[in-house]
């Protein structure tokens, strides 16, 4: 396994938020935690990713430990995080944000075709090619989502954590997205993805969590959750 959660306690200082999270992700992967607003979604990734320290359990990547770690080291050793607030840089043009997100020492020679540069994000993503002069300031909802997950992508982690990035989107405008996150999928990196959208997670994510008061209710992949009415009913749908 790529990831994996074990017991994984979280506070914001005397509030306990985590209870006991334990999941995974497997190579190739991607998983979707679903749940609605406030019960602990965004926590789990920022636990995940060192922005948030969990008090128990243990997060492993690749077999090794992440709780202790620093968001800039636990970016360096192959995860990227996707923020639910995209901050993008808006006075900088989309060829200048995704300059902003190449890390030093990423590249392969041994794996040149998995390295992510400027000309294969243009290519995958012809949309933000076009784009490549305007500001982010001047981008749409949805061009910066592909902004922002593109720019992660010029890190070239392994593994991407993204939260609520179908948020506020239109209906056509969340099949944009979807489909930039399928052609992620494809070229190797996994994704652990929040979402408040089953309806619309459930036609690209491999594996459903559902997340409520800070803990795992149900796991399961797209079958079992449409079979699943009382999970969806009690945990998801408003």
């Amino acid at each position: 396994m790529l990831l994996v959660l074990n017991r994984v306690h979280s506070y914001y200082e005397k509030s306990h938020i985590l209870h006991g999270v334990s999941m995974n992700v497997n190579q190739g992967e991607m998983v979707c935690l679903l749940g609605r607003n406030g019960v602990g979604k965004s926590t789990t990734l920022k636990s995940i990713m060192g922005l948030v320290q969990p008090k128990e359990g243990s997060i492993l990547f690749k077999d090794e430990n992440l709780v202790g770690k620093e968001p800039y080291q636990i970016a360096r050793i192959g995860i990227g995080y996707v923020p639910e607030e995209r901050r993008i840089f808006r006075s900088l043009t989309t060829h200048e944000n995704l300059l902003m997100g190449i890390k030093g020492g990423k590249r392969s020679k041994k794996r040149p075709n998995h390295t992510w540069t400027i000309d294969k994000i243009y290519q995958a993503f012809p949309k933000l090619e076009q784009r490549k002069g305007s500001k982010g300031a001047y981008l749409s909802g949805g061009e910066q989502q592909m902004l922002t997950v593109a720019r992660t992508l010029m890190g070239n982690p392994k593994l991407i954590l993204i939260d609520e990035p179908t948020e506020g989107l239109a209906p056509l405008v969340v099949k944009d997205v979807l489909g930039m996150l399928s052609r992620v999928l494809e070229s190797g990196v996994s994704i652990l993805m929040v979402e408040q959208n089953y309806k619309a997670a459930i036609r690209i994510a491999d594996r459903f969590y559902v997340m409520s008061k800070g803990q795992i209710f149900f796991e399961g992949d797209g079958q079992a959750l449409m079979k699943a009415e009382d999970i969806r009913k009690n945990y998801l749908e408003v």
